[in-house]
């Protein structure tokens, strides 16, 4: 039975936001648009704090995800979501129905937002880690057939206990043998963070078992992809974050093969404290190239920073990946350190005019301590499937990691953000802070206006 206070927080997912704060950089003067902020007051988390944002954009609808009021040993108090059905100039918002015990649902928290839409069925689709206590037991799915404007109760996806990690992805290419099929990935820590998948063929109602790799391939933080021959291939890291790999299914998701490493991972540990590991952000073109990006150090002297870096791979090419090339957002004797990417490529363009826009969170110097790093925002872009860079260009801070969620494993963002094309040019969607209120938080998800990419 649902509590008034669940009811009157559900009523938020019909409240419009456009608002625009000044915390945009002074350097950069971008605007900066609020998309969402934690409505919740339970004692037992931390408001307001909304962190880890994922998007995702079809047509002129690009639907947000986020955790919402995070405790400090792992989840939040729900799913937030944000949904525009006008490229991004007006904003809904709300938070997921029935997931968790303070809006009606019989889990202790949830976490790790995923979203995507299914073209086929015409559904927008919101997976989430679900909790009891601070332990991941299931991955749900959250379905809206209105556009992204209302949700419905979750649907379980694994129950099997032990999870971590989840993400999702619908094969929307008309011509693939395999359209209107989804999968959602996750880990299993307590296998050894055995990596599964599982897939659904009609809009996320139902989902079939889940399947390893035919290597048992164990890692974390996979973000599926399809090609629009219909193969899915599952970049993720390896468990000591030491790689990134990844695995494929050509047949629907009926079986799927080994696992071929992408790249060697060199990290450097972000300063501060700051939650922060070499996460893969993953995306495709038209033509199936898959590009994923990440933080890495192997260009810097003695690893003193990170860059971010990029490796491809093609329909033709694969299970073979490029060599690992370098983002030139700065010079790489500079002390700028770079981390937590998310990267956006517009699905209408392909390889030598594929269009790519990267936002991601930085330090101007790596070398500074938990009470004098200043965290900013910043985004760059690419008119030729990353064969050049356009100048960075800072979106938002600098922020204290004071201002930012506490988490057992240091003050937290996300372990991911993301960007999605809309329209012609790129939303990034992240976590921006401003000094606390007292003893309350003010973290939320914004947006910039419409970034094109040079």
């Amino acid at each position: 039975m649902k509590t008034a206070a669940a009811t009157a927080l559900l009523a938020l997912s019909v409240l419009a936001t456009a608002l625009v704060f000044g915390v945009a950089a002074a350097s950069a003067n971008v605007p900066l648009t609020q998309i969402s902020t934690d409505p919740f007051t339970n004692s037992s988390s931390q408001h307001r704090t909304e962190v880890e944002p994922d998007t995702f954009a079809f047509g002129s609808t690009i639907v947000s995800a986020f955790q919402v009021g995070r405790f400090f040993d792992g989840g939040s108090s729900d799913i937030g979501f944000a949904t525009s059905n006008n490229g991004g100039a007006t904003w809904q918002r709300g938070v997921l129905p029935a997931v968790t015990t303070i809006v009606g649902g019989s889990f202790d928290r949830a976490s790790d937002p995923s979203v995507t839409f299914d073209a086929r069925h015409g559904v927008w689709l919101i997976s989430s880690l679900v909790l009891r206590g601070n332990n991941g037991v299931g991955v749900v799915t959250s379905r809206s057939t209105d556009g992204g404007r209302t949700w419905g109760a979750p649907i379980v996806v694994a129950n099997t206990g032990s999870t971590d990690k989840n993400w999702i992805v619908c094969d929307n290419n008309a011509a693939s043998p395999f359209f209107g099929r989804c999968y959602t990935q996750w880990d299993q820590p307590s296998r050894g963070d055995l990596m599964l998948m599982s897939t659904s063929t009609n809009g996320g109602l139902t989902w079939g078992p889940a399947r390893a790799s035919a290597d048992g391939a164990r890692g974390l933080g996979g973000q599926p992809v399809v090609q629009p021959n219909g193969t899915v291939i599952v970049p993720y890291s390896s468990p000591s974050f030491a790689s990134v790999r990844s695995f494929r299914s050509v047949d629907g998701g009926a079986t799927w093969r080994v696992s071929v490493q992408v790249a060697t991972v060199t990290d450097h540990p972000v300063a501060g404290g700051l939650r922060s590991e070499p996460l893969a952000s993953a995306e495709i073109d038209a033509s199936g190239k898959v590009y994923v990006v990440w933080q890495d150090c192997r260009f810097r002297t003695s690893c003193r920073s990170n860059d971010l870096v990029m490796s491809t791979t093609t329909q033709a090419s694969y299970p073979t990946w490029s060599a690992v090339t370098r983002i030139p957002i700065d010079a790489a004797t500079s002390s700028v350190d770079h981390f937590i990417p998310g990267l956006a490529v517009d699905r209408a363009s392909s390889g030598a005019t594929a269009r790519l826009g990267l936002a991601y969170y930085f330090y101007p110097s790596a070398a500074c301590t938990v009470t004098t790093c200043q965290l900013d925002v910043g985004y760059l872009s690419s008119h030729n499937g990353g064969a050049t860079w356009s100048a960075a260009t800072q979106l938002a801070g600098p922020m204290q990691l004071s201002w930012i969620a506490a988490t057992s494993q240091g003050r937290m963002v996300g372990d991911y953000i993301s960007s999605s094309f809309t329209n012609g040019g790129v939303r990034p969607v992240f976590a921006v802070a401003s000094a606390p209120t007292g003893s309350v938080f003010n973290e939320s998800m914004f947006t910039t206006a419409s970034l094109l990419p040079s």
